[in-house]
């Protein structure tokens, strides 16, 4: 089963994807889209929506996980990033993916095993997870792939 995993954000969207068969995770690939703060907002938004619709078609998922918002101190960046997170909800339920919503302190917890890790616990397991040589790079890819292991281990 090929599932791709999502870190919305309206500056950098994070995505991974990885293979899961027999209780074994396999690495596929991950990657950032960015967008630039001096660009309008709709047109931000849509160049993740299309750009997005290009991973799933390139890579062509079964399932999807997408991480939840953290609501935080600054609820106006929240805002921002519900909107990215939005158009990714679009894209993948116009491909027919079934999603599941992850909070940031389940993905901890189901890659580490505590809700409390920091950054760096999580994509060290995660490397350990999929057998790569370095710790997948940008933070946002990393918690993507986060959020991919532990919806291969999830039953939805």
């Amino acid at each position: 089963m090929r599932l791709i995993g999502v870190d919305p954000g309206l500056a950098s969207t994070g995505w991974g994807v990885v293979d899961y068969s027999r209780g074994k995770l396999r690495y596929i690939a991950h990657g950032c889209i960015e967008t630039k703060n001096d660009v309008e907002r709709g047109l931000r938004l849509h160049h993740i929506y299309e750009t997005f619709l290009e991973v799933l078609d390139t890579y062509k998922p079964q399932k999807a996980a997408i991480e939840n918002l953290y609501f935080g101190k600054n609820i106006s960046s929240a805002m921002v990033v519900a909107e990215a997170r939005g158009v990714l909800l679009l894209a993948l339920a116009g491909r027919g993916l079934p999603i599941l919503e992850l909070t940031p302190n389940s993905i901890k917890k189901g890659v580490v095993g505590i809700t409390r890790a920091d950054k760096k616990q999580v994509q060290e397991m995660i490397r350990l997870l999929l057998g790569l040589k370095e710790i997948p790079k940008p933070a946002h890819a990393a918690d993507a792939l986060g959020a991919a292991i532990c919806a291969a281990h999830s039953v939805f």
